[in-house]
């Protein structure tokens, strides 16, 4: 199953908590198909039904089917770069 680094963690339930989310927001990452490794990741309100859901130092992310399968085995790292942009790495678990 997807991990998350703590830099990630923090990141997503920053994005979680603005306001207007409800309490079941997190992050969203799809897949168009699983021979398509490009990602898209959102802002969600909620799953969506056959979402796996990843929880993690109070974070939440929803993955689609073809994002969970292709991620299982994956950290999520973020970071945020000096103008203020979220950036999304994916690396192997250890």
């Amino acid at each position: 199953m997807l991990t998350l680094t703590e830099n990630a963690s923090l990141i997503v339930k920053e994005i979680a908590s603005q306001d207007g989310l409800p309490e079941t927001a997190g992050l969203r990452i799809t897949s168009e198909s699983e021979s398509d490794p490009s990602f898209a990741v959102t802002a969600a309100d909620a799953g969506q039904p056959g979402d796996q859901v990843v929880e993690q130092s109070g974070a939440t992310v929803y993955l689609d089917e073809s994002a969970a399968t292709m991620l299982e085995d994956k950290v999520l790292d973020a970071a945020v770069d000096p103008s203020g942009k979220v950036e999304f790495a994916l690396g192997l678990q250890q």
